[in-house]
C-alpha cells in the first residue's frame, strides 16, 4: 500500500463542509446547574482499557460509568452475546453504574474470560463501550531441562541462550551476578513492602506470589531496602542482554570462567521471578582466537526487516563480534536520526526511537567497527498504523428543524474501514430516517425533529486495531441562558487586554450582542472583538473602557441579558530605582525603591538578595526603603524590590559593593581615561565601524562609551552625541546620513563621571542624496482676508542630504476637484497665497529636494484661509430672570456662512443703568463681558444686583474678531435681601442701659422694610442669657436698651430686611457700666487675681465675633489681649491646641537675655507680677510637647508698664466708710432686741409670713420703707446662668484654674435660629466651689475683659 496515499475529500464531503457553515455545532454545558434541568441522551463517562489483564488473585473490575438525562440504565454483553448479571451469584453490578466486580476467589478465573462490552440506554439513546478483552495474568514455569557444560576457547564469541516461558503480559529478563561459588544470594528489594517467605509461597501485603526457585546450592534470601548487594551482572561493551534476553559475548575472557550463569524471568502483574537452571561456561585458552574483523551475531544476515506501529517505540539493535570489541554506531539512509526522540541503550547497540511517526520509516544502517575493519548491517524499517483520531465526532444540540453533521475522521496505515451505528444498531439494520444521510465517515442530519434525539456510534478498524466513539444528537428548544455569573468584575491594568465573558446557552444558538453603560453598542472593530463564544476583546483596554456591560443572548425562543463590570487600573510603576551602592564594611547601606501604584489596589512590597528572601537580622523594610545595618562581605550582593498587586507588578534591582573600612592602600576610585586608537572600517555609503582601544577604569568599571561626531561641513566645531554602547564593548557599527563629513570621538563613563574625549578619528565623508525626509510642523493659517500663510520647519543642512535645498509648496481648495498649484521656493519657511476667498479649507503639502531628487511623497495637511469680521448679529434675544441675582439670556445664533471664519462663541455685553428706586441713570457702572465658547443660543449672567434695570447687547465672536451688536435689550431683577447694615456702634453705657446706633445698608437691594435686633447676655463663663428680640423701623438708626444688668457683658445682633427676607446680620458686644460698689479682688501670694477686673472700657465690637471655637486647621493660638493692672500685666490669649505645655514668655525690649517663661496649663490668661515700672516688654504665648517637635506660639505683643501705676481709693479703708458701717450695725442690734422682746410677748411680726411665702431667706433683702423683711424681686435676667452659683451676697464666682478650653463658646453647635440670631455662641461648663461666709465679690471674666480691648 502506498505509504504517502494523502486522503481526498469526496464530493459529500465538501457537501458536509458547506454544511458547516449553515449550522454548528452547539457546544454542551458543563455548568451542571444547566445540565440538570435539559434532557441529554446517555454519555460513556468512564470505561476499562481496551485490553485488561487481571491478577487471578484479585477481583475483576470491569468499570462502565455514564451520564445522562433521565439517569441510564446498563447492560452487557460476553462473547457478543447477552450477558446476564443477575444469573451469576459472583458477578455484581453497582449501584447506579454499569461497572461489574466479578469476584473469583475458588473460582476458575478462566471461566471469565472473554470480550466485553457495556450499554447504557435512556429514552433519548442508547451509547457503547468499547469491546473490552479480559484476559488473565499468567506466569508459567520454565520447562526442565539440563544444560550441558560449555567450554570455549577464549576470544571466540559466545550466546547464552535465555528463552524464558511465555507469559501475561511478557516477562522481565535480567541475569544475576552470583559470584560466589559456596551459595547464590537473592536480595529481594521490598520497597517498603511487608514480605515473609515460606517454603516456596512469597507473602507481602499485596498478596501471594508463588516463587519457584531451583536451589543446587545453599540459597539465602535477606531482606530490607535496595542496595548495591543486589546486583545484576555487569554489563559492557563486550557483554551485553539482547531484547529477547539471551546474553552475548563479543569475545570471550578467561574471567568469564563460570558455572552459574542464571536467567530470571519476573513477571510484573504477579510479582512472580523465575530462574532458569544454570549454565557453567569454562574458557580455556590453549588455542586462542586471534584478532578478527566484526561481523554480526544479531541480527544476522546483511539486511533485515522490522514494522512498528505509529505512535509506538521503535526498537533496533545489532550485536557484533569481534576482537578487539567493535564499536557500534547508527545511521538513517537518506536522512537524519530524529534526535529529539532518539536515545542509545546497551552501549549503543540498542536504538530508540519513541512516539513513531510515518517519517520515521526507511533504512537504518548499523555499522561495527574495530582496528581491523567495518561490517554494516541494513534494518529496513515499515511504519504501519492503527486507527487514529484526525477529527472525532462531537455532540451535537440542535433545535427543530436544524441542520448538523456528524464527521468521524481517522486515518491509519493500511486505511481504516468506518462503521456508522445508531443506539447500539448498525445503520444498515436500523430503522429508516430520511432526514439521515450517510457519506463515509460523514453524517448528514436534515429538518431534525422533536423526538429524534439518539446517540451514534463510528466504529473504524484496520488489522491493527480500532476505534470507536459516541457522539449524541440533543433535539432541544430552549430559550438562551447566560452562564457567566452576574455582575462579575473584571479588572485589568492599562494597555493590557481585557476578556468580557458572556457563555450562553440555548437552542437555537443564541445571538450574543453587546452594550456599553447600557446605552452604546459595541460593534466589532477597534479597540473591540467579539469572539464566536461571546466573549468580549479590548486588545489595549484604557481607563475609558471602565464602565458597566450588558451581554444579550438571543434566539427565537427568548432573550436573556447578563450585566459585567470593567475596572481599567494603572499600572505599578517603580518611579526610583534602587542604585548601585559601594559601601564600607560596618555602615550601613540604604536602597530606595519609590513605586507609583493604582490607589484602588493594595499594593505588596518584597525585597529580595540573589534572588532569594532577605536573611534575618539587621535587614529593615520600610514603605519604601531597604535599610542593612553594620554592612559585611556576605551582605553584597543584588537587591531587587519587588511591587506586587493583585493585577500586576513590577521590580528593580541594584548591587550592593562592600568594601573594607580602612584599606589599604586607600581604593581611589576616578573618572575612566579617554579611548585611543580610532578606527574606521567597513565603510559604506550609510554606515560605518568605529573600532577603539579603552583606556584606564581606575578601580571603576566602565559603563558605557559615548560616540559622539562633528559634521565639518555644516556644524564645524559641534559636537553631536550619536550613540552609546555598553562598556564592555571596543566597536560600534554607526548608521550615517548623506552628505555629511564626519569626526568621531569617544568618552567613557564609569560611576564616577565621563572621561577626556577621545582624539577625533579621521574624516569620512558621505555621498550626496535625496532628502530623507520632508518639512515637519507644516502649519497653513490665513493672517487677513483674502490670504493664506503656509509655514514650516525648515530641514537643517544635516538633514538636506545634499546641495541645492528647495521647498516645493503645493495647496489646492479642498473638495473643488482641481489641479494641485506649486511653487519651489528656497532659504524661507513660510510662503503667501494671495486671492483666496474668505474662510475656505485648503489642503497643503510641501516636499523637500535638492540636486540629487525629492523627498518622500508629502502629507496632505488642511488648513483654512484668512478670516474676516462677522457680518450678522444675534437675533430675537430673549431674557429670563430667574431670580434677584441670576437671568438666563436666549438668542437666535447667526448663519455659520455669516461668521466669515471660525466661530469662537458669543460675547454678552450687559450693564446695570440704575436701581429701581432711583431716578438718574448710575453713571459708575462698568460694562460687564460674558464670552459664551463654541455654537451657543443661550447662556446665564450671574452676580446681578437685586432691583436694577439692567441692558443687554450680544455680538458673535471669530478669530478675526467681533460682529456687529444686536439690538439692546433691557431687563429688571426683582428685589432681594438686603445687604448688613453699615455699621453698628453702642454708646453711652450706664448701669442698666445701652444705647445702639447703626447705619442703613449701602445695599439695600429693594424697598427696606425695617431692621430686626436680637440681644442676649454673656456671664463670666461665657455662657448665653435668653434672646431678646426686636423689630424696629425702616427709618430708625437708634435705639436705647433699658433694664439691663450692670457690669454685664451683651451681645447685639442687627440686620435689615425688604420684603424678601432679613440680610446677614452684624454684631456688636459691649458692657453696662461697673457697679463701683463692688469690692476689687483678692489676690494671694504668688497667684495673682482670681478674676482681674474689666478694663475701664466697656464697649467691644467684633465684626466676626470668636463664636464656636473648634480646633483650627492653620495656628493653634488666636488673638492675644494684654492689659495692666495696678499688681502687674493681665496677658489673654485663644488656644485651640491640645496635650500641649503652654507657656507665657516675656523679656525686656531690645535685651539680650533669655525669654523668662512661666506655666499657665489649662488657662487662657495669665497676670505677669514683679514687672519694673517704665519698661516696656516683649510677651508671646507658647505651646510646647517633648513629645512632639512642633511648637506653636504667638506673635510677639508689646507690654508697656506705666511709670507711676493709678492708685484706686479702697473704700474699705476710708474712715467715714468705717464709721457708717458701724451705725448700721449698731441700729440693726437695736432692731433685732426690740423684735426678740415683742415676739417674747406674743406679738406677730410678718416676717413668719415673709418666711412662709419665700423659703429662702438668703434671696429676700430688707426693706427699708417698712423695716421688713422684703423679697427680693430683680428681672430674670439677673439669675445666675448655668454652671454657677449664688452665695449670699448676690454675685458670681469663678474658679481661679481650671483645664476648660472654653471661651466662646467651644463645643457650641454654632447654628442660626429661625429668626437670624446664633445659639450656642457661647457655652462651656465648669464646677463652681461652693463658697460660704462674706467673702469679696469678684469682677467678670479676664476673657471678656481682655476682648473688650478687641
Amino acid at each position: 500500500m502506498d505509504r504517502n496515499r494523502k486522503w481526498v475529500p469526496s464530493f459529500g464531503a465538501v457537501l458536509v463542509i458547506l454544511l458547516s457553515h449553515m449550522t454548528s455545532a452547539l457546544e454542551v454545558p458543563l455548568d451542571p446547574k444547566v445540565l440538570e434541568g435539559l434532557p441529554q441522551p446517555p454519555t460513556i463517562t468512564l470505561q476499562s482499557p481496551k485490553d485488561y489483564i487481571f491478577d487471578p488473585r484479585e477481583n475483576i473490575v470491569i468499570h462502565c460509568e455514564a451520564k445522562g438525562k433521565p439517569h441510564p440504565s446498563f447492560s452487557w454483553t460476553r462473547n457478543g452475546t447477552h450477558f446476564d448479571v443477575e444469573k451469576d451469584s459472583k458477578v455484581l453490578m453497582k449501584p447506579g453504574s454499569g461497572t461489574l466486580v466479578i469476584d473469583i476467589s475458588g473460582e476458575k478465573a478462566e471461566a471469565y474470560e472473554g470480550t466485553y462490552q457495556c450499554t447504557a440506554h435512556n429514552e433519548h439513546g442508547t451509547a457503547v463501550s468499547n469491546s473490552i478483552v479480559i484476559r488473565q495474568s499468567r506466569s508459567p514455569l520454565w520447562s526442565k531441562e539440563r544444560n550441558e557444560a560449555i567450554m570455549v576457547q577464549m576470544g571466540v564469541s559466545l550466546v547464552l541462550q535465555c528463552r524464558p516461558p511465555a507469559g501475561l503480559p511478557p516477562p522481565v529478563i535480567f541475569w544475576m551476578d552470583n559470584s560466589d561459588e559456596s551459595f547464590t544470594c537473592l536480595h529481594i528489594c521490598t520497597h517498603g513492602t511487608r514480605i515473609r517467605i515460606s517454603h516456596s509461597i512469597l507473602q507481602t501485603d499485596k498478596g501471594l506470589h508463588i516463587v519457584d526457585l531451583y536451589m543446587p546450592f545453599h540459597v539465602q534470601l535477606s531482606f530490607g531496602p535496595c542496595s548495591s548487594d543486589f546486583q545484576r551482572l555487569l554489563l559492557d561493551k563486550r557483554v551485553s542482554q539482547a531484547l529477547n534476553g539471551d546474553l552475548y559475548f563479543s569475545n570471550v575472557l578467561r574471567e568469564d570462567t563460570r558455572s552459574d550463569y542464571i536467567c530470571y524471568a519476573r513477571f510484573p502483574h504477579t510479582q512472580t521471578i523465575q530462574q532458569k537452571q544454570p549454565i557453567s561456561v569454562t574458557v580455556v585458552d590453549n588455542s586462542p582466537e586471534g584478532e578478527r574483523r566484526p561481523g554480526f551475531m544479531m541480527p544476522l544476515g546483511a539486511t533485515s526487516t522490522k514494522m512498528v506501529l505509529r505512535g509506538e517505540t521503535l526498537e533496533l539493535e545489532c550485536i557484533a563480534d569481534g576482537l578487539p570489541t567493535p564499536e557500534i554506531s547508527w545511521q538513517k539512509d537518506g536522512g537524519e536520526l530524529p534526535s529529539s526522540r532518539m536515545s542509545f541503550y546497551n552501549f549503543k547497540k540498542t536504538l530508540k526511537v519513541s512516539d513513531v511517526n510515518e517519517a520515521d520509516g526507511g533504512d537504518y544502517r548499523c555499522t561495527a567497527t574495530n582496528n581491523l575493519g567495518t561490517a554494516h548491517h541494513i534494518i529496513k524499517v515499515t511504519v504501519k498504523a492503527a486507527p487514529f483520531w484526525v477529527s472525532a465526532p462531537r455532540n451535537l444540540i440542535l433545535a427543530p428543524n436544524e441542520t448538523g453533521i456528524l464527521t468521524c475522521r481517522v486515518n491509519g496505515e493500511p486505511k481504516p474501514k468506518i462503521s456508522w451505528f445508531v443506539n447500539g444498531v448498525s445503520l444498515e439494520n436500523a430503522p429508516e430516517d430520511h432526514s439521515r444521510k450517510v457519506d463515509d465517515d460523514t453524517v448528514i442530519l436534515s429538518n431534525v425533529q422533536s423526538g429524534s434525539s439518539a446517540v451514534y456510534q463510528c466504529n473504524a478498524s484496520n488489522e491493527f486495531g480500532y476505534l470507536m466513539a459516541n457522539a449524541f444528537v440533543n433535539v432541544l428548544a430552549e430559550p438562551p441562558r447566560v452562564l457567566t455569573p452576574p455582575n462579575r468584575l473584571y479588572q485589568v491594568i492599562t494597555n493590557n487586554p481585557a476578556l468580557l465573558h458572556c457563555a450562553s446557552f440555548g437552542s437555537p444558538i443564541p445571538t450574543i450582542t453587546w452594550f456599553k453603560d447600557i446605552q452604546t453598542s459595541v460593534k466589532n472593530g477597534d479597540p473591540y472583538v467579539i469572539h464566536e463564544n461571546g466573549t468580549l476583546e479590548i486588545h489595549v483596554a484604557q481607563p475609558l473602557n471602565s464602565g458597566k456591560y450588558t451581554c444579550i443572548a438571543t434566539n427565537n425562543l427568548g432573550i436573556k441579558e447578563n450585566h459585567v463590570y470593567l475596572e481599567v487600573k494603572e499600572p505599578t510603576r517603580i518611579l526610583k530605582q534602587p542604585e548601585y551602592k559601594v559601601v564600607q564594611k560596618g555602615m550601613s547601606a540604604v536602597f530606595e525603591c519609590k513605586v507609583k501604584h493604582d490607589p484602588s489596589l493594595i499594593p505588596t512590597m518584597t525585597w529580595l538578595k540573589d534572588n532569594g528572601e532577605l536573611p534575618d537580622g539587621r535587614f529593615e523594610v520600610n514603605v519604601d526603603s531597604l535599610t542593612i545595618k553594620d554592612v559585611t562581605d556576605g551582605d553584597e550582593g543584588t537587591y531587587t524590590c519587588i511591587m506586587n498587586t493583585t493585577l500586576d507588578q513590577d521590580s528593580a534591582s541594584a548591587m550592593l559593593t562592600v568594601v573594607e573600612a580602612t584599606p589599604t592602600p586607600a581604593i581611589v576610585y576616578e573618572k575612566p581615561d579617554p579611548p585611543t586608537d580610532l578606527e574606521l572600517t567597513d565603510q559604506t555609503d550609510r554606515s560605518v565601524q568605529l573600532t577603539w582601544i579603552p583606556g584606564d577604569e581606575h578601580n571603576s568599571p566602565t559603563q558605557k562609551f559615548l560616540i559622539q561626531y562633528e559634521d565639518l561641513l555644516h556644524q564645524p566645531g559641534v559636537w553631536i552625541n550619536l550613540t552609546e554602547v555598553a562598556g564592555t564593548s571596543t566597536t560600534a557599527q554607526l548608521n550615517l546620513s548623506p552628505y555629511v563629513y564626519y569626526s568621531f570621538r569617544v568618552l567613557a563613563v564609569n560611576h564616577v563621571g565621563s572621561s577626556q574625549p577621545s582624539q577625533p578619528s579621521s574624516q569620512y565623508r558621505t555621498n550626496p542624496a535625496a532628502p530623507d525626509e520632508n518639512p515637519s510642523d507644516i502649519q497653513c493659517v490665513g493672517t487677513k482676508p483674502g490670504n493664506l500663510v503656509i509655514s514650516w520647519t525648515s530641514l537643517t543642512g544635516f538633514q538636506a542630504n545634499g546641495p541645492g535645498l528647495e521647498y516645493k509648496v503645493l495647496w489646492r481648495q479642498k473638495d473643488m476637484d482641481e489641479d494641485w498649484s506649486s511653487k519651489n521656493v528656497a532659504n524661507v519657511s513660510q510662503f503667501v497665497v494671495s486671492g483666496t476667498p474668505i474662510y475656505v479649507p485648503y489642503e497643503v503639502k510641501v516636499q523637500a529636494l535638492n540636486d540629487y531628487g525629492s523627498g518622500p511623497e508629502p502629507v496632505v495637511v488642511i488648513g483654512h484661509s484668512g478670516e474676516d469680521l462677522p457680518l450678522s448679529a444675534p437675533d430675537s434675544v430673549q431674557i429670563m430672570v430667574h431670580n434677584s441675582t441670576l437671568a438666563e439670556v436666549h438668542w437666535e445664533p447667526v448663519s455659520l456662512p455669516s461668521v466669515r471664519g471660525k466661530l469662537q462663541g458669543y460675547k454678552v455685553y450687559y450693564w446695570r443703568e440704575r436701581g429701581l428706586h432711583d431716578t438718574e441713570e448710575d453713571t459708575d457702572q462698568e460694562e460687564q463681558v460674558l464670552t459664551f465658547s463654541g455654537n451657543r443660543s443661550e447662556g446665564r449672567l450671574p452676580g446681578l444686583q437685586p432691583y436694577s434695570l439692567y441692558n443687554l447687547t450680544i455680538r458673535v465672536l471669530n478669530n478675526k474678531g467681533e460682529g456687529p451688536p444686536s439690538p439692546s435689550k433691557k431687563f429688571e431683577t426683582p428685589e432681594g435681601v438686603p445687604g448688613p447694615p453699615s455699621f453698628l456702634n453702642a454708646v453711652k453705657p450706664s448701669l442698666d442701659s445701652l444705647t445702639l446706633e447703626w447705619g442703613p445698608p449701602t445695599n439695600n437691594n429693594g424697598r427696606l422694610a425695617g431692621y430686626t435686633l436680637k440681644y442676649q447676655p454673656v456671664n463670666n463663663t461665657n455662657e448665653l442669657g435668653p434672646v431678646k428680640s426686636m423689630a424696629l423701623l425702616a427709618n430708625e438708626t437708634t435705639i436705647t436698651l433699658g433694664n439691663l444688668n450692670s457690669s454685664m457683658l451683651y451681645k447685639f445682633y442687627l440686620s435689615a430686611k425688604t420684603i424678601k427676607g432679613s440680610g446677614p446680620i452684624i454684631t456688636e458686644e459691649a458692657f453696662t457700666v461697673m457697679d463701683t460698689t463692688r469690692t476689687q479682688p483678692t489676690v494671694e501670694t504668688g497667684k495673682g487675681p482670681t478674676e482681674p477686673p474689666h478694663p475701664t472700657s466697656p464697649i467691644t465690637q467684633s465684626p466676626h465675633p470668636p463664636f464656636h471655637k473648634v480646633p483650627p486647621v492653620g495656628p493653634a493660638f488666636g488673638k492675644v489681649n494684654t492689659s495692666m493692672l495696678e499688681d502687674g500685666a493681665v496677658i489673654s490669649w485663644d488656644y485651640f491646641g491640645q496635650h500641649k505645655n503652654v507657656y507665657v514668655e516675656y523679656i525686656v525690649e531690645n535685651s539680650k537675655e533669655d525669654w523668662k517663661k512661666e506655666l499657665v496649663n489649662g488657662s487662657h490668661w495669665h497676670m505677669i507680677k514683679g514687672l519694673k515700672p517704665g519698661t516696656s516688654y516683649k510677651v508671646r504665648v507658647v505651646a510646647r510637647d517633648p513629645a512632639d517637635p512642633t511648637v506653636h506660639s504667638t506673635d510677639e505683643v508689646l507690654v508697656a508698664v506705666p511709670a507711676v501705676p493709678s492708685r484706686q481709693v479702697d473704700i474699705a479703708t476710708q474712715g467715714w466708710f468705717i464709721g457708717l458701717m458701724c451705725a448700721i450695725a449698731l441700729l440693726i442690734l437695736v432692731l433685732l432686741i426690740v423684735c426678740f422682746i415683742k415676739r417674747n410677748k406674743g406679738g406677730k411680726y410678718p416676717v413668719k409670713e415673709k418666711e412662709d411665702a419665700h423659703q429662702d431667706p438668703e434671696i429676700q433683702p430688707m426693706k427699708e420703707d417698712d423695716g421688713t423683711f422684703g423679697e427680693y424681686s430683680d428681672t430674670e435676667d439677673h439669675k445666675p446662668l448655668k454652671g454657677s452659683r449664688t452665695p449670699s451676697n448676690g454675685t458670681v464666682r469663678r474658679d481661679e484654674s481650671d483645664d476648660s478650653l472654653v471661651d466662646y463658646g467651644e463645643g457650641g453647635d454654632g447654628q442660626f435660629n429661625e429668626d437670624g440670631s446664633f445659639i450656642g455662641q457661647y457655652s462651656g461648663k465648669k464646677e463652681k466651689d461652693t463658697h460660704e461666709g462674706n467673702e469679696s465679690s469678684e469682677a467678670p471674666s479676664p476673657v471678656n475683659a481682655m476682648n473688650s480691648f478687641v
